[in-house]
């Protein structure tokens, strides 16, 4: 069964924040990803946003608190509302496709679920009501 785990935006801070609510709730960070880890050719990354979190993870128990940076070329987030997404991490390829599909229909898919650069099956999208959704699987390593 998938697991639902919030994911919050942030305009430059999620590093200083989640080091806040690490002091809050314990737990680890399951991962933390930089922008300048992915920079390639395909990807190239400003040295503004090189050190900036493309994704942040903390365990809280059996679920996650996520979270990244938003890029300066998407603009900033509006902190007084649609800040946040709602994480499904899904137990199998074939439970996030079916959630994708299931989930975005009618809505406005963002980017389209297949493999990402840093490893995980992910997709993002805008429901039909206008919530945001991130749907990913994490293969064993």
């Amino acid at each position: 069964m998938a697991i639902i785990n919030p994911h919050i935006n942030f305009n430059g801070n999620a590093e200083e924040a989640f080091n806040f609510y690490k002091s809050a709730f314990g737990g680890e960070f399951q991962r933390i990803v930089r922008f300048k880890d992915l920079s390639s050719e395909e990807f190239p990354v400003d040295e503004s946003e090189a050190d900036k979190i493309m994704h942040i993870a903390l365990s809280i128990g059996y679920n996650a608190l996520m979270g990244n940076d938003v890029p300066a070329f998407m603009g900033k987030v509006d902190e007084n509302e649609n800040r946040s997404k709602i994480s499904v991490s899904a137990e199998s390829r074939e439970e996030a496709d079916r959630l994708f599909q299931a989930l975005s229909a009618g809505g406005n898919v963002e980017v389209p679920i297949d493999d990402s650069m840093w490893g995980s099956y992910f997709g993002m999208f805008r429901d039909k009501f206008g919530i945001e959704w991130m749907v990913n699987f994490e293969p064993a390593v």
